[in-house]
């Protein structure tokens, strides 16, 4: 076998092709290095497009590497493959997760599942998308539960194989508006009208501004994914999860990168429009009776 391996090495075919490799790596590691500085030094839209352009590029340049050498060894990889047949089962069954992973990126990519910088939420996991290649999907983590929109500074690493059983909800996927809900749990003997009315006044009034332009937005999306979009309009929805309570559901259109910033303005000119709440009776006075 050593006697073997230096008469192969000392083949000028096999040297060649060694140096070619070399080159190759070295030429798409220098282009990839040129590009990327040149996209940092561009001025953009969003941070979220410069990391998207990044991300595809670094991808673009491991794909054109990896294809180059192949092209190179072309000829070895295909002596190799006929000497490996008889491992072949064993191969597959021992890399089912890496294939698993490289399937459900290739799924992720070919149907448009989502991409830099949109929100996510699989297997009860919420979070920005910050990076993806061809094994997993990088992303910021968002919670503590499934009702907030603040960063919990976890970077959380997802196996692409994730995607081909689980599904996946896109809360990006109409883009730069989507409609936002939130819930004002009351109860019955409330005076819950007069609270669905000032919701609804100020999920209108915070939302003012951007109504028209999330409304030709969203229109714009429909036409393109073939889709009926509802109105934008704030509107206000009950539920009755429990036989005293009532659950006013208001539901508005934000910006998709401010969704928790709007939700807050407008749970704060709901509670100006409340006023202050009604002061308790002190500890141990009686009301009046009357006679």
């Amino acid at each position: 076998m050593p006697t073997e391996l230096i008469a192969i090495l000392t083949e000028s075919v096999f040297l060649s092709r060694l140096i070619s490799s070399a080159l190759t790596l070295v030429g798409v590691s220098i282009a990839y290095r040129f590009v990327a500085a040149s996209i940092r030094r561009l001025e953009w839209s969003s941070l979220e497009a410069r990391r998207r352009w990044l991300v595809m590029v670094r991808n673009v340049a491991v794909l054109t590497g990896l294809f180059l050498l192949a092209v190179v060894w072309a000829e070895q990889l295909r002596t190799l493959a006929l000497s490996v047949v008889a491992f072949a089962a064993a191969i597959i069954l021992s890399t089912k997760e890496l294939l698993m992973c490289v399937t459900g990126g290739l799924l992720r990519s070919s149907t448009a599942m989502f991409g830099i910088g949109d929100r996510i939420e699989v297997r009860k996991l919420r979070g920005d998308v910050i990076d993806v290649t061809m094994l997993t999907t990088t992303v910021l983590e968002i919670g503590p539960d499934q009702l907030s929109h603040q960063h919990t500074g976890r970077a959380v690493v997802l196996p692409n194989s994730i995607f081909l059983s689980e599904p996946v909800v896109n809360e990006s996927y109409t883009e730069d508006y989507v409609l936002h809900t939130s819930v004002m749990p009351v109860l019955r003997r409330d005076d819950w009208n007069r609270i669905e009315r000032n919701l609804l006044q100020a999920a209108t009034e915070i939302c003012s501004e951007f109504i028209s332009d999330a409304q030709s937005h969203l229109s714009k999306v429909g036409q393109r994914q073939g889709i009926d979009v509802p109105s934008v309009q704030p509107r206000v929805t009950l539920l009755f999860p429990k036989p005293e309570e009532v659950h006013l559901v208001v539901r508005f259109p934000a910006p998709a990168r401010k969704k928790g910033r709007t939700e807050q303005l407008v749970l704060r000119r709901f509670l100006e429009l409340e006023g202050p709440p009604p002061e308790a009776p002190a500890p141990g006075s009686r009301a009046p009776v009357g006679s």
